[in-house]
């Protein structure tokens, strides 16, 4: 069941392509955590470079933007460099953030595409899912942020 807003975000440490980080230590600033079915595929790829020709947008907000998938920590790094991603992908290739947000997609071998707006006392404040276009989790996402 996917996380529902008002609720605490589950923490979890993962290892990403900017090293090991934990949800906990960005406590005081907002969170964009997006989850994406797999790198390089087209909508991911559209949302992923969406996120990072936005990001300072987010950064003035006091947002940290994260994105989770199932890959490995490799695809992970090749995915950020090659569409400049300035902010932590995070690999989780067991799922257990994916299924610790209950965001497991029906093949049960990837992420859903579900983003997340965190506040900065950990407190989920918006859960964007079901957009026709991968990208537009990136507008609604700073929508949410406005209007916290």
């Amino acid at each position: 069941m996917v996380i529902e807003v008002g609720s605490q975000a589950p923490d979890f440490e993962a290892e990403s392509n900017k090293g090991k980080i934990r949800l906990s230590d960005f406590k005081g600033k907002r969170v964009v955590l997006y989850f994406f079915p797999k790198a390089f595929t087209p909508g991911c790829t559209r949302e992923t470079q969406k996120f990072a020709e936005m990001y300072e947008k987010f950064k003035e907000l006091n947002a940290e933007v994260i994105g989770v998938s199932a890959d490995k920590l490799s695809a992970q790094e090749r995915f950020a460099q090659k569409y400049n991603a300035q902010f932590p992908l995070v690999a989780d290739p067991e799922l257990k953030i994916i299924n610790a947000y209950g965001v497991l997609s029906e093949s049960g071998k990837s992420a859903s595409r579900v983003t997340f707006v965190i506040d900065e006392n950990g407190v989920v404040r918006a859960v964007i899912k079901g957009l026709r276009k991968a990208e537009e989790h990136v507008d609604k996402a700073l929508e949410a942020l406005r209007s916290m």
